[in-house]
This record gives structure tokens, sequence and C-alpha cells, in this order.
């Protein structure tokens, strides 16, 4: 169904009921309490809001959600999407009410292969599915979980990395994928599970020592990945080579480089192991105190009305432009230069640039260049140094 066509009611055939809206006939949606959907809202944003032809539907203009209780009719959302490999495609909103044709079209794609990690996939759907479960004991959502995990630790590699898609690992897809939580969301869900942070039993013991070793590996493998420039160990890449453990270019417009928002992730996983060894210890005092001495001061990024512009992958009426404030709190950008350290920034011509002003409008709207999420780590760094490093803070 074509984009501007009405959004028009539609009659749920018996087999279709049978698939997809059992448990909401079992239960009142207001039985249940909200669960968390922010792990989704990138995926939605990217079907609702930034044009791809490789969509297998397209979202109807202002197409409608369920709410945020609704959480067998979002999870029964989340079967469809689900591909017979066990793993979910990117992309797509999970809380959109579709269409008869829409279901019929997820239906027929179940043996697509193009299932991934990025931009929130496949784990967070694995960890919404388990928090249903655990709340509804449906067979049908602890299955779909699990085989969604039994899809996960197929896809890791021996030396405890995940690529950003899985099966299909051509081109960058191979790499070991930092970038927008790929691998991180992984890991985020198993120190869950190995901390037993919520109540996991269900999941079996065999699957749960599984998904410790998987997990242990992961550590090991954050640990290998870490930078090593000029003499100095400083914090990720978006993507590192899934053979050597070296930064990467993924897109022509991410560069391998040292990676502020990315890195904010992995310290925040490693400062959640229990027990950290020497090596884990080092590792978030080097990052920590590379993020310390990036941070940028006397500038704020500002976002403008400017002239209408439609391009391949979205539209916008905005710009964005770096105003000099010396009131302005610190900043990062979100890629540094290896060797230099210098911000670096790109356009799809993959040629380096080293100022948000010289990144072509397209890029400047479409990309997050600067951030401030270091600033958040350094709030809860203090206790953990303190319990962990007593001896040593990167921060000063």
């Amino acid at each position: 169904m074509q984009a501007g066509c009405c959004y028009k009611k539609f009659k749920i055939t018996q087999t279709i009921l049978f698939l997809i809206f059992t448990s909401s006939l079992i239960f009142a949606q207001d039985d249940f309490k909200p669960i968390d959907l922010r792990s989704f809202w990138d995926s939605a944003h990217h079907w609702r809001d930034i044009n791809d032809e490789e969509k297998t539907i397209t979202p109807l203009p202002d197409q409608p959600t369920y709410k945020r209780n609704e959480i067998t009719k979002i999870a029964d959302n989340i079967l469809l999407y689900q591909k017979n490999n066990g793993g979910w495609p990117k992309n797509y909103d999970m809380t959109a009410i579709l269409t008869e044709e829409q279901i019929d079209a997820l239906l027929k794609s179940k043996d697509d292969t193009n299932t991934t990690f990025d931009n929130g996939s496949t784990h967070a759907q694995v960890n919404y599915l388990a928090k249903v479960y655990r709340i509804t004991k449906e067979q049908k959502y602890l299955h779909a979980c699990s085989k969604g995990i039994e899809f996960i630790l197929s896809a890791q590699y021996d030396n405890g990395g995940w690529p950003q898609f899985y099966p299909d690992t051509s081109g960058y897809k191979k790499y070991i994928t930092f970038n927008d939580g790929a691998m991180a969301g992984i890991m985020l869900f198993f120190q869950d599970v190995v901390n037993n942070k919520d109540d996991y039993n269900f999941l079996g013991n065999e699957l749960i020592t599984k998904i410790n070793n998987a997990y242990n590996k992961g550590i090991e493998c954050i640990i290998n990945c870490q930078i090593k420039d000029e003499g100095k160990i400083k914090a990720w890449c978006q993507q590192h080579d899934n053979i050597d453990f070296h930064p990467r270019n993924a897109r022509t417009f991410e560069p391998a480089a040292v990676c502020s928002d990315e890195s904010v992730g992995i310290i925040y996983i490693l400062m959640n192991v229990k027990n950290p060894g020497e090596k884990i210890i080092k590792s978030i005092n080097a990052a920590i105190a590379w993020l310390n001495k990036s941070k940028i001061h006397g500038i704020r990024v500002e976002t403008i009305d400017a002239p209408l512009e439609n391009y391949n992958f979205h539209s916008t009426d905005k710009d964005r432009v770096v105003i000099e404030d010396p009131e302005a709190p610190p900043i990062w950008a979100r890629y540094y230069e290896l060797g230099t350290n210098r911000p670096l920034f790109c356009n799809r011509d993959g040629k380096p640039v080293y100022t948000l002003a010289e990144v072509h409008r397209e890029r400047r709207t479409g990309y997050s260049w600067y951030g401030y999420s270091p600033a958040e780590i350094f709030k809860i760094y203090p206790a953990w140094q303190k319990l962990w490093s007593p001896d040593f803070d990167a921060l000063q």
C-alpha cells in the first residue's frame, strides 16, 4: 500500500486474528502497566521520517499506534516482524496499528534475512518479549524470546564481537559494531541476565549458561577493541575489524576515529561488571581520561530555520550552526581524528573536514555530530572510582 493512500479501517480474518491478537482477547489492556518503549524509538523514527526504498511496508500518513499499556498487542506486532531465523530487521515501528495489507506483507517476508542489531533491532525485541512473558506467561512470547536469543548467540564471533548484520556480513556489516548501540544493546540485555537484575529463570539453565559465556567473551572483545593511539589508550570506534580489532570505516561519512557517544555506552557496560579485574578498571579509567581531555568549551550547536530542502533520505526546513558561547557547558564531537585527536566531520564523499560548517546541509541535519552524553557518565564515575579505583581518579 502506498504511503499516500488514506488510512482505512480493515477487517481482520480469523487466521490473522488467531496469529496476532489471541492474547489481547484474554487480557484487558488496562490490566497491564506500560513497558518502556524507548529502545524502539530510533527504528520508529527511521520508519516514519526517513525515506528508505527497502522497507517491506511503508507508514501511512499519521498511522496510529498502540498505547504503552497495550503490551500484548505490541508484543504480537513484534512476533509479526520476527524472521524465521529468529532475528528482526531494523527501522519499523513496533507500536504501529497495522492494516491487513501490511500484516499480509510481513507474513510473506518471514524468510527474509535482513536481520540486524542496528538501531535497537533484535535485542530490543527480545528484551520486550521477556518482560511481556514475565507478566502474561504466554508461551508464544517465551518461544519467540528464546528463538531471538539463540539467533543473537549464533551471530557472535569466536572473539566475542557481534557484526552489525547477520547472516548478511558483506562490506562493513561484518565489522564489530558499537555504532547506535548495536553490540552495546546486546551486552546490556545479557548483563541484566548475568547479574539477575530481573528474574530470568524462565529462560532455563542451558540458555542462561550460553548467555553467561557469550557475555564474558563480549567483555573480553570490548577490552581488545579499545583504541591504542599515539602510545595512549583512548576509547572506541563505532566499528572495529572482526579479525584484528582495529578501527574501521563504515558508511562514507563514518570514518575510523575515536568516538565519544558510542564509548559512553561501552563504559557504562564495563562499570556494571561485578568485581571488575585490573584490565577492566584500567580500561574504564583510560576512556574516562580521554573523554575528559576531549571536551570542548565555549560553543553550542543551534538549530535554526532554513528554506525547505528535500533530500534522498529526509526533508528539512532546519539547519545547524555552531555558535560561540563562553557560558555553554562542555560539549563533545562525535568523532576525533586518530593521531591528532581533532574533532572530525565527513560528507558523503568520504573526505574529512574539521568544522560543522564544511559539512553539507543534508548531513548537518541528518546526523548527530556533537553531543553531551559523556557528561552523564561523568556523574556516575566518582562512585565507581571510589569503590574500584581509590588510588586513581581519571577526572583529576
